[in-house]
């Protein structure tokens, strides 16, 4: 039986105050800075936009994390705007409050979650959003000593953080709002994305809604559209502006029968050229890219930064392309590495086992489903896989492996003390016919080999496990 919890002293006299909305208003200017929080709560929940803009105004942290509350509660337009009135009056305003320390207000859903529920702890679990989790271009700005921001000192422009989805046919009130409250203010309010997902949109939305962003505030973009090669070449310079980017994901860019080669040519090399000027880039996924064959080394070749994660999916590569690859001074350092549906029949394996060789000591996670590997370029690579000691996740599914290969590949990789699970394709055995009817009965008796096999060899925690979907795929040169 659970107890009921009376509520929290701060908690009464919160809700006492806002019964009368003008005296909490007018007593904001002494209210204890730990009253701040839940009666903004308790505002936002009863909808007091008049409360709600002049504790904005009033604010006494540096961060007010206006996101979780927007998830946790309706996300009300009127609660929105009220807090962009807020900031109105803020920055309408020539000189700082006695008490202002806004800095920024985080829109983010998931940023700060335990801020409304740890208030009434520990006085420091109350004051962490003294030092806003702002981007790195703006918190070169903020190191100001406090002094010099007293006085007659201009206002700084208050960051705005929001995760961006864009959508085609989705109409969002709050961007809309927020997007025409940055135009009026003229750089005293900077929208600041650190998460951008775009989809399929027309590039003139995206130029317009990103002509209000500092891009240098991005640090992780997803471009899941269906682009035009001479798209991408648009767009291109916007991406060449998130110098601060940690994380590209670039899909599904195709190129046009009608575009002319010199044409094709100026759009890759718009697009390769802008990783010049990514210096902080780790992560890097392209999938279904159809320009990449025979150009890979262009991308590779303008990595600014070492990468920790490189996931190159359903993408035609040529065996040049691998070689450029495995000699690429950026890529010693990979932790993951994906080059899942990218057809591996007819090359040879010397760059790829180069390549395992040279991240022996970093590679974590090796994704080669479906790249038509069969057993004589799987020998191949066998010794250098025996030596990735850091790896722990190993995915071949799709792939024409015979019986004899899988245990081989059991025998080369049992003493990698880290590898925990192993994905593997049915076996050639297992199946009935060369149509590929699949005989469970095989599939589970040749499991049972595996995994006895495990157990002999003194590793039965090693997790090997295949399913129908893991089907080879017979590949054609």
């Amino acid at each position: 039986m659970s107890m009921w919890a009376p509520p929290r002293l701060l908690e009464l006299a919160g809700q006492s105050l806002l019964r009368n909305e003008a005296l909490a208003i007018a007593a904001l200017e002494e209210l204890p800075t730990e009253l701040f929080p839940p009666l903004f709560t308790v505002a936002y929940a009863e909808r007091r936009s008049k409360t709600l803009k002049a504790m904005v105004q009033s604010w006494p942290f540096a961060c007010l994390p206006l996101g979780s509350l927007m998830k946790e509660w309706q996300p009300h337009q009127e609660n929105f705007q009220a807090a962009l009135n807020g900031l109105d009056v803020l920055l309408a305003q020539e000189v700082r409050p006695r008490r202002w320390k806004l800095q920024v207000l985080d829109l983010r859903k998931n940023a700060h979650r335990d801020f409304w529920t740890t208030w009434s702890g520990s006085r420091a679990s109350v004051y962490s959003l003294m030092e806003p989790e702002a981007t790195q271009p703006m918190k070169k700005k903020r190191r100001v000593d406090g002094c010099r921001m007293r006085g007659k000192q201009p206002l700084a422009p208050v960051e705005v953080l929001i995760d961006l989805c864009l959508k085609e046919g989705s109409r969002d009130k709050l961007l809309a709002s927020l997007i025409e409250k940055v135009k009026q203010k003229k750089g005293l309010l900077h929208l600041c994305c650190k998460k951008l997902k775009i989809f399929s949109v027309p590039m003139q939305n995206i130029k317009m809604i990103l002509k209000m962003v500092q891009l240098d505030s991005v640090q992780d973009l997803e471009v899941n559209c269906t682009w035009k090669l001479s798209t991408l070449g648009k767009f291109a310079p916007h991406l060449g502006q998130m110098g601060n980017l940690r994380r590209l994901l670039l899909s599904h860019i195709h190129m046009s029968s009608y575009t002319s080669l010199e044409q094709e040519e100026h759009c890759v090399s718009q697009f390769t050229s802008q990783f010049l000027s990514l210096h902080h880039l780790q992560e890097l996924y392209l999938d279904s890219i159809s320009f990449l064959k025979g150009r890979l080394n262009q991308v590779l070749r303008s990595l600014k930064s070492p990468l920790e994660t490189l996931s190159i999916t359903n993408c035609l590569l040529s065996e040049s392309d691998l070689t450029h690859l495995s000699q690429c001074p950026n890529i010693s350092q990979l932790k993951d590495l994906g080059l899942s549906g990218v057809n591996l029949t007819c090359v040879s394996f010397e760059p790829l086992q180069v390549l395992l060789e040279r991240t022996s000591t970093t590679l974590q996670d090796l994704d080669l489903d479906e790249c038509g590997i069969m057993d004589s370029q799987f020998t191949a690579i066998l010794p250098a896989l025996s030596h990735c000691s850091q790896l722990t996740t190993f995915s071949f599914c799709g792939n024409p492996i015979s019986m004899a290969m899988l245990e081989n590949l059991l025998l080369h990789t049992i003493g990698l003390s880290k590898l925990s699970h192993v994905m593997y394709p049915a076996p050639l055995e297992s199946y009935e016919d060369v149509e590929g009817t699949l005989h469970l009965g095989r599939l589970a008796y040749l499991h049972a080999k595996l995994k006895q096999m495990l157990r002999d060899l003194g590793r039965p925690g090693m997790v090997w496990f295949s399913h129908p979907r893991c089907l080879p795929h017979l590949a054609e040169c």
